[in-house]
């Protein structure tokens, strides 16, 4: 009891200095430039997706020329047989023609000599086409290969996200049916917790149960530095009416997660430059206010971890 009265006293404290503007006008800024970083994260997945999109159509384009190329060679090979043939009947023809006159002899150098020239121009004709086809081959494999490495580095970071999903849910295997959730979508793992795990109504205190649930997901987010962490606080769309120095459920949804954020800190083998809070409010409810039930679940807090797609960034930029 004591310690509670020394809390409430320590926090009254807090919240009726003379910062108090300050501190709310800095969450404001901060949930800014958090929901600006979310939703910046969530563009570069979708623009990954749509380069992906691009290369694939990129590799149909360089095939399709590639088999053009295939067919023109085919067709300069068949000419110059042709040609080729032609010479050798007229060599044939020159040698019977060599004791006619003289006129007839250079009538047919004459013809030779084209059709000497028109060999090789298609000799030449031919040579440069398979320069081109050369070139558009090796372009062709390079694309190709340029494509399964970032497939594969996407699959890759699907299997770590799964992995680290099994890794959660294994964690937390013991607050399974206490509104707690943890699903993969998207290329990102989920993790749902309702209030009644952590907070008590319009508090922002988080309970010992609540801290345990939250200390044994750090312990896994310790062993993967290359996730981002993004911790969102909701509410229902009840007013909040409790402290003054709040301005509503936005304000307390902020508070929320941050106070989840203070406790993952705890942990010092966590990265903080990998975590951000925000607070979302009522605005962005998973089921119906309409009823007791869909408030309890709309009352929560969703920790969202995102693999770092620095390296596919790069590979992208490198094609």
């Amino acid at each position: 009891m004591i310690k509670k009265l020394l809390i409430l006293a320590l926090t009254l404290t807090l919240f009726t200095s003379c910062v108090s503007k300050k501190i709310y006008t800095d969450l404001e800024d901060k949930y800014a430039n958090l929901k600006r970083e979310n939703r910046t994260l969530t563009d570069d997945v979708e623009a990954l997706s749509k380069e992906k999109n691009t290369l694939n159509n990129d590799f149909d384009k360089l095939q399709t020329s590639y088999d053009d190329a295939l067919r023109s060679l085919d067709k300069y090979q068949t000419d110059f047989a042709a040609a080729k043939s032609n010479l050798e009947t007229l060599k044939a023809s020159y040698k019977a023609l060599e004791e006619n006159s003289s006129a007839s002899i250079a009538k047919n150098s004459q013809k030779n000599r084209e059709l000497l020239a028109q060999l090789e121009a298609k000799e030449q004709a031919l040579a440069t086409e398979n320069g081109r086809l050369n070139s558009l081959k090796q372009e062709l494999e390079s694309r190709s290969q340029r494509v399964a490495e970032l497939e594969n580095m996407i699959a890759e970071k699907e299997a770590a996200m799964r992995q680290l999903k099994d890794a959660i849910s294994k964690a937390l295997t013991n607050f399974e049916g206490k509104g707690l959730t943890v699903e993969q979508r998207n290329g990102k793992v989920y993790i749902s917790m309702e209030n009644k795990l952590l907070f008590e109504s319009g508090s922002w205190y988080v309970g010992a149960q609540g801290k345990q649930a939250v200390q044994q997901l750090g312990s896994v987010l310790a062993e993967n530095p290359e996730i981002s962490v993004l911790i969102e606080g909701h509410t229902d769309n009840v007013p909040y009416k409790g402290n003054a120095q709040l301005s509503g459920n936005w304000d307390l949804s902020a508070k929320r997660a941050t106070a989840i954020v203070n406790i993952l800190r705890e942990n010092e083998i966590i990265n903080p430059e990998n975590l951000t809070a925000a607070g979302r409010g009522e605005f962005a409810p998973i089921a119906s206010n309409d009823t007791a039930e869909g408030k309890a679940k709309n009352r929560r807090i969703e920790v969202i971890l995102t693999p770092k797609l620095d390296e596919i960034s790069k590979l992208l930029n490198d094609i």
